[in-house]
């Protein structure tokens, strides 16, 4: 059972300063390494947070191969652009690289929502900052989705959004742990949320509407409220709409918030 959320009014109007933050306890957070146009997502963020009026900074960690002139763009949007060295996760881990490295680096802030750079946010979501501490919170995954196929859930059919659809078998011994969408969580950096992380009673999922998966609207329609949706995911599987060949760095937002509202509205005609 997700925990109750209860909404707070926001008076500010867009992204905080970075004098304002440097004694700024909360923050949202994002990634982005190398020279391409990943640097188009993270400014397609930016605005979107400042749409919603969000009153917390966006600390964007970069890598020392991100070029100054994407890194002036990011503060021209009101970023807070942080360098952070080079940590190499486990190894074969490195499909959670993001991850790790927020996590690593986060130890500045009391706490943080990381968003992934081809996220986009709809609604204001500053309120899940008073979520009870001492927890980890993200949106459950979903096992359905091909890029899960050499994993034992997919193979049976069984996933952690239906766990009752299909049954795990009792021979495959106790059933797997819940597992969240990496591309936005909020956690409090420290010691004690590292170390519990290890535990099961740690992690918190929260509502999908919080980190909307495009492929939970025909895998799990039952559980997704679509009208309700504050953050949308990129799709795994396609091509990033900022990495199409446009001049305007507005094309994201646009191109993100369109698709968004044309599904609600064929949902809501069906």
């Amino acid at each position: 059972m997700a925990p109750q959320i209860i909404p707070r009014t926001v008076d500010n109007g867009g992204l905080i300063s970075s004098k304002q933050a440097s004694s700024q306890s909360r923050s949202y957070v994002t990634f982005l390494a190398g020279d391409k146009d990943y640097v188009k997502g993270v400014i397609g963020l930016a605005k979107g947070l400042r749409k919603v009026k969000t009153a917390y900074p966006l600390v964007v960690t970069v890598l020392p191969d991100v070029p100054q002139e994407h890194r002036n763009l990011l503060e021209q949007q009101g970023c807070i652009v942080r360098e952070i060295e080079p940590v190499y996760p486990p190894e074969n881990q490195t499909q959670f690289a993001m991850a790790y490295y927020v996590i690593n680096y986060s130890y500045k802030n009391r706490k943080m929502i990381y968003l992934d750079g081809d996220i986009q946010v709809f609604e204001n979501i500053d309120h899940l900052f008073d979520l009870p501490n001492c927890y980890f919170y993200a949106v459950m995954d979903c096992f359905c989705e091909k890029e899960w196929s050499q994993t034992p859930q997919y193979k049976i059919g069984y996933c952690q959004q239906c766990p009752d659809r299909v049954k795990w078998p009792a021979e495959m011994g106790a059933p797997p742990s819940l597992y969240f969408n990496a591309g936005m969580f909020f956690f409090e950096p420290n010691l004690f949320t590292y170390h519990d992380l290890l535990k099961q009673d740690t992690y918190k999922p929260i509502l999908p509407v919080y980190n909307l998966v495009l492929a939970m609207l025909w895998r799990h329609p039952e559980n997704v409220e679509l009208d309700k949706a504050k953050v949308q995911a990129s799709n795994k599987c396609r091509r990033k709409p900022f990495l199409e060949k446009k001049k305007n760095l507005f094309i994201f937002v646009f191109y993100s918030e369109n698709i968004f509202k044309k599904i609600v509205l064929q949902k809501k005609k069906n």
